[in-house]
C-alpha cells in the first residue's frame, strides 16, 4: 500500500495486489468488492475488469490496483510513486461468531 495523500489530491492510499493469471486477477477483484460491500462499500468506478489484466476499483479514499505480474512490472506503481511511504499491511483478525 503506497500513501499518495500528499502527492494525489484525487485519493489517499494505493493498494496494489498480485495475480497470477486473468481469471485470478478477476476473482480477486470480485472478492475486494464483495468484502467491502459487506461494509456498505461500492466502488465509484472499475475499470479492467473484462480484460484482466489489470483491473482498478476506485473507492474515493482508496484505490485498489490489482495487476498481472507483467503489467504491475512494465507500469510500476511503486516505481512512479517512489515519494510516496509505504503502508505495512495488517491482515485483520475477525470470528465467525
Amino acid at each position: 500500500m503506497l500513501d499518495v495523500g500528499d502527492l494525489l489530491s484525487i485519493t489517499e492510499v494505493f493498494v496494489i495486489v498480485t495475480g497470477n493469471s486473468r481469471p485470478h486477477v478477476r476473482t480477486l477483484a470480485e472478492a475486494v468488492d464483495e468484502r467491502l460491500r459487506d461494509h456498505e462499500r461500492r466502488p465509484l468506478r472499475t475499470e479492467g475488469a473484462a480484460e484482466g489484466e489489470w483491473v482498478l476499483l476506485d473507492y474515493g479514499d482508496f484505490v485498489v490496483h490489482v495487476f498481472q505480474e507483467t503489467p504491475r512490472d512494465f507500469y510500476g506503481l511503486e516505481r512512479l510513486w517512489g515519494d510516496a511511504p509505504r503502508i505495512a499491511w495488517e491482515p485483520s483478525v475477525h470470528s465467525d461468531s
